[in-house]
């Protein structure tokens, strides 16, 4: 089965858009989890421009047995309240850490991790967020030519960075773009490495994501999701992508 995590980034934006307290993410995540998704996600970034720290303990509280799921550049130091992401990880003990190479000049993730340059970095990061626990996934490009290198380091699975192929979906042309999501995971599986997807899926493209990649552990869906929440309602929207996943 592949899991749905929402992300209720979206919501903390609007939220800080009028400086005060509603719509709470929390009360999002509660919502989400009743509609059926089977984990929550967060990316709290250190100018906590949407989530912000108390919001990733807050969430933690709701949680039930629903997976938690925090991402998040290992790199990135403590500033003002933000601890850093490891310590945000032994905080709540969350059951994975996506650790995803974005910067504050990033209006969003757009780009997996470079092994070449990044694994010595990485290394001793990846065995402290498995010391607090968590199971810990890269977020990586499709294609990327150190896939394998990911079960060196001694991370559980990939994300496969699915920007490309929704842009190419959109446009009509997604046959080589889900190809090289297909040859990723199917690298990955080789390696004992599980396999999520995200960025940019939605109700059109995911289908044929997962037909492709039948094996896929996780999607963490939250802009497109909550963008057509907004029209349908949430809880049918989430019901909406629980068959999707379910059906292909």
């Amino acid at each position: 089965m592949t899991t749905l995590s929402v992300n209720v980034n979206k919501i903390a934006v609007l939220r800080n858009s009028r400086g005060d307290s509603d719509p709470d993410p929390v009360e999002a995540a509660r919502a989400a989890l009743a509609a059926g998704c089977q984990g929550i996600t967060v990316h709290p970034r250190p100018d906590q421009r949407h989530i912000r720290v108390d919001d990733v303990a807050r969430i933690a509280t709701v949680l039930g047995g629903a997976e938690y799921n925090i991402e998040g550049n290992p790199f990135a130091p403590p500033r003002g309240t933000y601890p850093g992401l490891i310590e945000l990880a032994r905080l709540v003990q969350p059951a994975q850490v996506t650790l995803v190479p974005d910067g504050d000049t990033q209006i969003t993730s757009d780009h997996g991790f470079d092994l070449a340059r990044d694994a010595a970095r990485l290394a001793p990061l990846v065995r402290s967020f498995k010391e607090c626990g968590c199971r810990v996934s890269l977020f990586m490009d499709a294609d990327a030519p150190d896939i394998e290198r990911v079960a060196d380091l001694g991370a559980d699975r990939i994300e496969i960075y699915t920007g490309p192929y929704a842009h190419a979906f959109a446009r009509g042309d997604a046959a080589h773009a889900l190809d090289a999501c297909a040859r990723t995971a199917e690298r990955a599986a080789a390696c004992a490495l599980g396999v999520n997807a995200g960025h940019d899926l939605n109700q059109n493209n995911l289908g044929a994501l997962k037909r492709a990649i039948p094996f896929l552990a996780e999607v963490s869906i939250g802009h497109a999701l909550i963008g057509e929440a907004i029209y349908a309602g949430l809880a049918a929207t989430i019901g909406n992508y629980l068959e999707i996943l379910a059906t292909n």
